[in-house]
């Protein structure tokens, strides 16, 4: 590893770190085009309706995944309860259902022919629903409150760690000088906490832009159901462009509002951190602490989920199931797991080539490649999409004159394939294997890899001996992610997606159109079990933190 050679993973992971900036300038210079007149209508009649719509949904989101989030935490950590160390675990369970999921059930539930209207007019004695029904959950304040008890646990996770490794002596020398429980949470235990709330709010945000299905269900015009509407059905992919960069300056607005949060906030422990000791409730108090927590998991998870699995059982009781959906699951694992290898090779480019860069105390581009290659995280799927079309269909072209100049038939290389979505999957999720694989090497000595080379190993034959049979927890975790992720996104699989080629998040999506719940509700349980997968790993490491003498060597 001679310092003064270049080294190609430097040059690779900035390669893929371009790659990650590419979509975003195609975009621009595909928003420059120009829209054949079209503009002025989107200006006027598209843009600030749907502009509104995105900013009041992220207002009442973000407040209502605030407080759901921070006071499930202060409650699970605070006091002690029958069941409270279950629904520490359970608060995590809406992490499993995508929003456009949960949407898809609470329609058919309180449709006003569902079952919980009948209910409520069998038992006010109504006869039907020209008589009585409840308000209608296609509305803003529908998606506001949906979405917030799904998101909410981004909020609790960030915040309930912050919690647990805040000094329990803080909290208790604030009791000995009379705080009561109020000015204990509101002066002491918030404050110390609000670099995470803004962290997990800015991950709950960046989700409810990036919805799509939960948003068009319940009918509410966001930029994202804006973008994918004006390239799907008026094939205006300037005008889509064009509302995406708008979005795009949402995303960066909240980024930075995230920044702010946490702005001049620094923290020292002088003293090996203590999880406060919790206040143990008794009768009517620990009644009213358990139905409080209980209310998300109820709301976010439990309701779906029961609902999936009525009308998944009622579906194969009565006609099985459809080979079209076998074949929407195959395609799903599938390309999950095409991209989940993809990604997880480029996550480790970057990170060994940061891991290097320090070593050789020359990090600066290592590190700019990184941040960059975590940013299509950040990017919603319908703005990555339509970035994506542009270089595609260049791509497309320049290998076509190629076939054509050596007698070959011109066809679509990119576009119309799985390469395209494996793309988008990789530069969507590439934060996460990127991210996960780097704070792996960080655990691992410097030592080892300054021994490999003094034995004669290459940086090539070091990773591959050495560090990857370290990283195998770190790796494994990473890919479970990526898989995850990627079986449940739904807006750039709208938009990159082959002729004909089902997943079962699509697949989901058509049925939800057309207004068919039956086989619809198998695909969304199919993804619930799934994604419970990282849920599960999630609640296993949440019961092991901040218990033990040693809290670094308890974690995960």
């Amino acid at each position: 590893m001679t310092p003064n050679r270049a080294d190609p993973w430097q040059f690779a992971a900035a390669a893929i770190a371009a790659m990650v900036l590419l979509p975003l300038l195609a975009l621009a210079w595909t928003a420059a085009q120009g829209s054949d007149g079209l503009w002025s209508h989107i200006a006027v009649h598209v843009l600030p309706r749907a502009s509104v719509n995105t900013l009041l949904l992220l207002t009442g989101v973000g407040v209502l995944v605030t407080a759901i989030g921070t006071g499930s935490a202060w409650l699970v950590t605070a006091y002690a309860f029958p069941g409270s160390r279950v629904l520490a675990w359970a608060l995590l369970l809406p992490l499993a259902v995508p929003t456009y999921i949960v949407a898809f059930a609470y329609l058919d539930l309180l449709h006003p022919l569902g079952p919980v209207q009948g209910a409520v007019r069998a038992l006010l004695g109504y006869d039907g629903p020209r008589d009585f029904r409840l308000p209608d959950i296609r509305s803003l304040a529908g998606a506001v409150l949906l979405l917030g008890f799904v998101l909410y646990p981004y909020v609790y996770l960030t915040t309930r760690a912050m919690f647990m490794t805040q000094a329990g002596s803080l909290l208790e020398a604030a009791r000995s000088l009379g705080a009561g429980r109020a000015a204990l949470f509101l002066r002491v235990a918030l404050p110390l906490a609000r670099p995470a709330i803004a962290i997990g709010a800015a991950l709950a945000l960046l989700e409810t832009l990036n919805d799509i299905g939960a948003s068009e269900f319940l009918g509410v015009r966001t930029l994202t159901v804006s973008i994918y509407t004006t390239w799907v059905t008026r094939s205006d992919l300037p005008g889509a462009a064009q509302i995406a960069l708008a979005m795009l300056a949402i995303v960066v607005a909240v980024i930075a509002l995230e920044r702010y949060g946490r702005r001049r906030q620094r923290y020292a422990a002088t003293q090996r951190p203590r999880p406060p000791q919790p206040l143990r409730l008794r009768g009517v108090g620990a009644a009213v602490a358990l139905l409080l927590g209980l209310l998300p998991v109820l709301v976010g998870f439990l309701v779906p989920a029961a609902y999936l699995l009525w009308k998944t059982l009622e579906r194969l009781r009565y006609g099985g199931v459809s080979r079209q959906l076998v074949e929407s699951a195959w395609n799903t694992v599938y390309v999950a797991l095409l991209a989940t290898a993809v990604t997880l090779i480029a996550g480790l480019v970057v990170a060994w080539a940061l891991r290097l860069a320090q070593a050789r105390r020359r990090p600066r581009m290592a590190a700019a490649s990184l941040r960059i290659a975590s940013l299509g995280y950040a990017i919603p799927g319908t703005v990555l999409a339509i970035g994506l079309l542009t270089p595609l269909a260049w791509f497309d072209d320049v290998g076509n004159g190629l076939l054509q100049a050596f007698g070959g038939a011109p066809r679509m290389l990119l576009m119309g394939s799985t390469t395209a979505l494996v793309l988008a999957y990789l530069l969507r999720f590439l934060a996460i294997s990127a991210g996960g694989i780097e704070a792996g090497l960080t655990r691992i000595p410097v030592s080892l890899e300054q021994a490999a080379a003094g034995l004669g190993h290459g940086a090539a034959a070091t990773l591959w001996r050495v560090h990857l049979p370290l990283l195998r927890p770190a790796v494994a975790a990473a890919a479970l992610l990526v898989f995850v992720d990627t079986m449940k996104e739904l807006p750039a699989t709208l938009l990159l997606r082959p002729l004909n080629f089902e997943t079962l998040a699509t697949w989901l999506y058509g049925e939800a159109a057309r207004g068919t719940y039956e086989e619809g509700a198998v695909a969304a349980l199919l993804i619930v079990l799934v994604g419970l997968l990282p849920v599960i790993l999630l609640a296993r490491a949440g019961l092991r933190y901040g218990q033990g003498p040693d809290l670094q060597e308890r974690l995960p």
